[in-house]
């Protein structure tokens, strides 16, 4: 028997096409929030507690407790001083 074009397949129909509808939305939503200022990063305002000064505060507490040595110190320190530019 051969299907007439009645409600029973435009049904299924509708169904695919808002899904389609949400989907695509979706992934435009998503690639707006990743592409945006808070998303990667890039482009954006830095994130409080992050960034160069933290960096160097972090390095200087690895140096106070003893876990780095003078020489590694200073070399971790020009580095971030080097990239800082």
């Amino acid at each position: 028997m051969m299907w007439d074009g009645g409600w029973g397949g435009m049904g299924w129909m509708w169904v695919f096409w808002i899904l389609v509808v949400l989907g695509t939305t979706l992934l435009v939503v998503v690639l707006v929030k990743l592409a945006g200022p808070g998303g990667t990063g890039r482009g954006g305002p830095v994130p409080p507690g992050t960034g160069p000064g933290r960096a160097r505060e972090i390095l200087e507490e690895r140096y106070a407790r003893g876990e780095i040595s003078t020489e590694e110190f200073r070399e971790r320190l020009r580095t971030l001083e080097e990239s800082g530019r």
